[in-house]
């Protein structure tokens, strides 16, 4: 009943309500940015996929620039993260433009979190159940190591939230994620701005 019924509708009130009250501070966060990026822009939006991974597109905080070396190629990301990119991410404030893809029906206020198309091709079967849910804002290995962990145990704690998933396991990540960006742990990978990309061994 709450896994095919009741999540969704606890998502949309929430996001909802959520999108009217922190409404202007989006903007505000929106506006510093905009500048920060240099008129690059303050959201970022991606395709990824979804429940059934079938593709969406995401939108987030645009916490990096777009500046590119000689080559033509952009920059590592470390070199892109602006002063207040990176303060944004600290905060753990730039998935905030998710709760529209929650209004949407895209995403859910917990599950996992959705990664890229380019992976699709490279999880196992196992792996590939973390699709069988809508993907989440913050979700079981958020709260269980996050940017911190490899992509293969957060595969592991992604299948084992696909199997447990209840309201009261919801309730407790909800409260862990709030702990979490209290104490602002597990936002990048060691001695990186942000987690490796997945190869299908890591």
């Amino acid at each position: 009943m709450y896994k095919n019924y009741l999540k969704r509708a606890i998502d949309f009130t929430l996001a909802l309500v959520a999108l009217l009250c922190i409404g202007w501070f989006i903007l505000l966060v929106a506006f510093c940015l905009h500048f920060a990026n240099r008129g690059d822009g303050a959201f970022f939006t991606q395709i990824r996929p979804g429940k059934d991974a079938k593709p969406f597109r995401l939108v987030k905080f645009k916490t990096m620039n777009d500046k590119r070396g000689p080559d033509g190629e952009l920059l590592e990301d470390k070199d892109r993260l602006t002063p207040v990119g990176r303060v944004v991410r600290s905060l753990s404030i730039d998935e905030l433009p998710q709760l529209w893809n929650v209004l949407r029906g895209d995403m859910a206020l917990i599950g996992p979190r959705p990664l890229l198309m380019d992976y699709l091709s490279l999880y196992t079967p196992e792996q590939m159940r973390r699709h069988e849910v809508r993907p989440g804002i913050t979700g079981w290995a958020q709260v269980n190591g996050r940017n911190a962990i490899s992509h293969t145990r957060k595969f592991e704690l992604d299948v084992w939230y696909v199997d447990h998933l209840t309201f009261w396991l919801d309730l407790k990540i909800l409260f862990l994620t709030v702990k979490k960006v209290l104490v602002r742990e597990g936002i990048s990978a060691e001695g990186q701005a942000t987690i490796g990309k997945f190869d299908g061994t890591n």
